[in-house]
């Protein structure tokens, strides 16, 4: 609820569907459309060949064969990088 006790709504849009939030973060309520905006934009060409998608802070890479998939990661991190965004290793699998 904001200060005049309505609802507050907001919702990003991505190639596989809508995702609503249940809790805007830090009251910054344009930051998660925002941030998707952006990863779209960086990932676009990727992302219509159908083996990368992106949700917010998540890329997943899918392919058939194993040396595609490393050359896609290594576009995408190299695209995040030249974007001054990094990826935590620790969350790659």
């Amino acid at each position: 609820m904001d200060k005049g006790g309505r609802q507050v709504k907001g919702g990003i849009t991505i190639l596989e569907g809508s995702f609503k939030p249940t809790v805007m973060f830090l009251g910054l309520t344009n930051l998660l459309a925002m941030f998707q905006t952006m990863i779209n934009k960086i990932l676009w060409d990727l992302i219509n060949t159908r083996k990368v998608a992106s949700f917010i802070d998540d890329v997943i890479v899918g392919t058939e064969m194993k040396e595609e998939y490393d050359e896609i990661v290594e576009e995408v991190v190299k695209r995040l990088a030249k974007n001054d965004l990094y990826v935590k290793l620790e969350k790659y699998k």
